[in-house]
Formats: C-alpha cells, structure tokens, sequence
C-alpha cells in the first residue's frame, strides 16, 4: 500500500461552525453533494464545551494510515493537543404521531423487477425504504399508506458532511408514525472516531428512533486510497461501532454490499444485526450463512409520496416478530 505524508494543519474551529477537512483527500464540505453509492440511514446529547480527544489517542485507536487529514487544534489545559469540535445548540424534540404498531400491505413497484426465485420480497410481511438528499421532498402520509414500514434516513457522511434532507425527512417520518433510523456512510480516509463524532453530533437521541447503520462499502468514486487491510477495516468499524453504542445504547445495524463483504466481512461481527444490499439475488446466494436482519432488494422501487425510484427493503420476520424488535431495540 502506498505511503503518504501525514499533515495535521492547524486551523481553529469557530464555535457553532463545523470542523472541514480541507486538507483532506475527500475534501467535501456541508454543502457538497455525496458521493455514496448506496442506490438512494431532540438533539444530540453534545457536551457544553468542545468534544474532543487527543491526537495522540486518535492516532493510537484508528491507527489511520494513507490519508492526509487536516484537523483544527487547540491547546489543553495540561498543554496537549486536542482535536476541537464546536457544540451544537440543541432543538426542540419534533412532535411525533407515534407508531401504533400497524403494518401496512406493501404496495410498491419496480422498475427493473427481478426475479429472485422461489423466496421473493414479496415473501415478507414488512417492507421498507431508505432515503437521502436523492429522494427530495416526499409525503411521509402517502409512503407510509403505501407499505412503509420502518425508514432508514441518510444522515451524514465522513466527519464533514450533513445529508441537506435529513432533518426534513427525520422529522417528518416522526409526524407520519414511521418508525425510522438514521445511518452514516463511512470514510475510509478519516478517522472513526471523528465520524462518531460527527454522526453523534446531528443525529437525535430521541425516543423511539430504531438503530443507528454503519455503511460499509467500496466508494469507487472517493478520491483517497482504499486498499486498506481487513484487520484496519475492521479495527476502524469496531471503534464507530462502539462510540455510537456508547452515546445511543442501541447496537448499531451493519449495511453492506456483497464485494465489500467478502473482502472483509466473512465471518466477523455475528454478534451485530446485518442489512444487506442483494438486488440480484436473495440473500442466501450472494452471503452464505450470514444471518441477516434487512435486506435491501431493490435500488429502482416505486411508490407513492416520492417522485423517481427508492431503494426498497424488507424486515426478516412476520409482523408480531417486527413489533416484538421494534420494542425491543427503539430508544
């Protein structure tokens, strides 16, 4: 794997004003468009004053290498360096309906419908979607009346990027009674524990919310080298993983996609609840003996309440056991 030149610029965060990594090999600010692949996851608890760990203890758990990453530092108290980011101020928790425990007959379509043999989406009686910026403005009445059943929202990206839809959807899924997440597409060239951050920072902790999602994949179009090692793969994964169960007290959901699985995931985590991406395929062909949780089937669903195509999914388990997870792993 090549070697780069590690740079740690020291620029100063203002307050309220996010950390950018303007050094950074992703080089995406909060107003640049994502370049996920995926086809479409009452405030933050933030400490008062600045989150921040040291850069020695950064370099010491992500153990980041090929990136140049440019951090905003300030001097401790006891003189170390500490990687700064500003607090947000809270907001008010969103009015929610509430979910009343219906499941509602999936209507949905799809354009490029496939035929995935004798055990179909069509099988399972809890479907899905899972949303971001691509989706614009949608009815949450309309999506809900239609088959939606639980909603997993794009929320933020890197340790820089804030999908500019999440609030919206988040707290219109609330009003609507969809039970829903938030998940964070993940970076390769930044280290974890500053994207924990990050996610931590504009995601609610907020009763009822399902699971956060990690998710994991190959970013063919990212500007930083990912020819990373499994055990750094997994070493990165691990340390998100364990800060958001820390902040959130909910085991987060795995996404992935089948390459990016047999690189690294064969295997590892059993104890973590999957969602995995098959649109060609059940489950069962493309990831051998891994138990999953949600599958992801369709990245060209129809729907009404949403203008274009929606990634659809469906919950593994009839309605009683979908209610029995939603009670036992919401806030």
């Amino acid at each position: 794997m090549p070697s780069f030149r590690r740079a740690v610029a020291p620029l100063l965060c203002l307050a309220l004003a996010a950390c950018s990594s303007g050094a950074a090999l992703e080089n995406i600010s909060t107003a640049d468009v994502s370049s996920e692949t995926t086809g479409s996851v009452v405030a933050a608890r933030t400490p008062s004053g600045a989150v921040g760990t040291s850069l020695a203890e950064e370099q010491a758990r992500d153990m980041e290498e090929g990136a140049e990453v440019a951090y905003a530092e300030t001097k401790g108290a006891a003189g170390k360096i500490q990687v700064a980011m500003a607090a947000v101020a809270p907001r008010p928790s969103v009015p929610s309906r509430g979910w009343d425990g219906t499941i509602h007959k999936a209507r949905f379509s799809d354009a490029h419908p496939i035929d995935f043999g004798k055990v179909t989406p069509k099988h399972h009686a809890v479907h899905g979607i899972d949303v971001s910026r691509w989706q614009a403005k949608m009815d949450w009445d309309k999506l809900r009346a239609h088959g939606t059943n639980f909603a997993f929202i794009k929320a933020t990206d890197g340790g820089d990027h804030l999908d500019p839809m999440f609030k919206a959807n988040w707290e219109a899924a609330a009003k609507a009674g969809v039970p829903r997440g938030a998940y964070h597409f993940f970076y390769w060239c930044r280290y974890a524990s500053q994207q924990a951050d990050w996610f931590i920072r504009h995601v609610p902790k907020e009763k009822g919310a399902l699971p956060p999602v990690i998710d994991v994949e190959w970013n063919h179009q990212s500007k930083c080298n990912q020819n990373l090692p499994r055990a750094k793969v997994l070493e990165k994964m691990k340390v998100f993983m364990d800060r958001l169960e820390a902040h959130y007290g909910q085991k987060p959901i795995i996404y992935t996609a089948p390459d990016f699985y047999e690189d690294n995931l064969k295997g590892e985590f059993k104890e973590y609840p999957f969602w995995l991406r098959s649109v060609a395929a059940h489950p069962s062909k493309r990831y051998p003996n891994r138990e999953w949780l949600f599958w992801q089937y369709s990245g060209s669903g129809l729907s009404q309440g949403v203008k274009g195509r929606i990634d659809l999914n469906v919950f593994r388990g009839d309605e009683a056991a979908f209610r029995r997870w939603v009670a036992s792993a919401s806030l």
